[in-house]
């Protein structure tokens, strides 16, 4: 196995601590899984705010925390899922992710759940590049 196939957990303090027994991101291959981030302020603990839009920011800032720890960034992500709590809260959270990412886009799946953590409006995954 060479270097860029080994596995590497990632942890910022820039974002929110994993809630379970899980790692914020893995590194492995030259890639970076980043664990489903909800819109809680690293700094408080407490969700950003309690619409769509400012959810939807604070998932993309965590987002682009860990991607940055890792040696990514937004601009090399490849492939996104984001899960709404209502998908009637689509075009919103449409809106505020077209401000964090430019073309070409990454892949993405978006769709309704039952529930997410903490009773959040949104959460978001990403894959990107590493380096």
């Amino acid at each position: 196995m060479n270097n860029n196939q080994i596995l590497a957990a990632v942890h910022t303090p820039d974002a929110p601590a994993a809630i379970g027994p899980y790692s914020q991101a893995v590194k492995a291959g030259g890639m970076v899984y980043v664990s489903g981030q909800i819109p809680l302020d690293p700094a408080t603990g407490a969700f950003a705010g309690a619409d769509i839009r400012t959810q939807t920011r604070q998932c993309l800032k965590n987002l682009q925390a860990i991607l940055t720890e890792a040696g990514s960034g937004l601009d090399k992500v490849v492939k996104t899922t984001v899960m709404l709590k209502d998908i009637g809260d689509f075009a919103a959270m449409n809106e505020v992710y077209a401000e964090a990412f430019t073309a070409p886009f990454p892949a993405r799946a978006a769709f309704q759940v039952g529930a997410l953590p903490r009773d959040a409006l949104v959460e978001i995954e990403c894959v990107a590049v590493c380096g």
